[in-house]
């Protein structure tokens, strides 16, 4: 024996008050009241059966409201991984599950920053700062660190090395040289 077969429901929901749509967040609005029957409370059982049979009708019309609209508003776009709808960016603001964090106290130096009208740096006054124009080249070349001055660039050219030569102040070594000196002097007689 074949089980009995549900009646298909009708593709079409039609309410009183129609339904509010954000399709970005897949939602269907239902500002219809839900209708309570005032029956004799004799029953709990049929009553609670009721209102759960209520409740899926409503639930169902939702859902069916929802996809209609999906299907009639959304651009649909088929391709190997199936039908795909593009949804449009959400509407409702959905409310904040945190409170919004305490701005946190300025650090003692924005506090002097502060005081003293210090601001800071532009990325433009950054790469100023660490970074030279080389009318040469036409480019813009690093004064510090990595690949100072172009060096590896010329140095994968052949190029020679720019500081090849390198004046030596005699005073300023005689004095390093001494306090060298010192240096070891003083470890010696720990």
């Amino acid at each position: 024996m074949a089980a009995p077969s549900r009646p298909k429901l009708d593709v079409a929901v039609s309410k009183p008050t129609p339904y509010t749509f954000d399709l970005g967040l897949l939602l269907a609005n239902d500002p219809n009241p839900l209708s309570s029957s005032t029956s004799s409370p004799s029953t709990t059982s049929t009553t609670t059966s009721a209102l759960e049979a209520q409740l899926s009708a409503v639930a169902r019309d939702g859902a069916q409201a929802l996809i209609n609209q999906l299907l009639t508003t959304v651009p649909l776009s088929t391709g190997s991984s199936g039908v795909l709808l593009s949804l449009p960016a959400a509407s409702t603001a959905l409310p904040r599950e945190k409170p919004l964090p305490a701005p946190r106290e300025p650090t003692k130096w924005e506090q002097f920053a502060a005081r003293k009208g210090i601001k800071p740096k532009t990325r433009e006054q950054r790469r100023m700062k660490s970074q030279k124009y080389d009318e040469q080249t036409g480019g813009w070349e690093r004064t510090w660190g990595y690949d100072k001055g172009g060096a590896r660039r010329r140095r994968d050219e052949g190029m020679v090395q720019q500081d090849w030569l390198v004046e030596v102040d005699e005073s300023k070594e005689r004095d390093e040289k001494e306090a060298r000196d010192k240096n070891k002097r003083k470890k010696r007689k720990a």
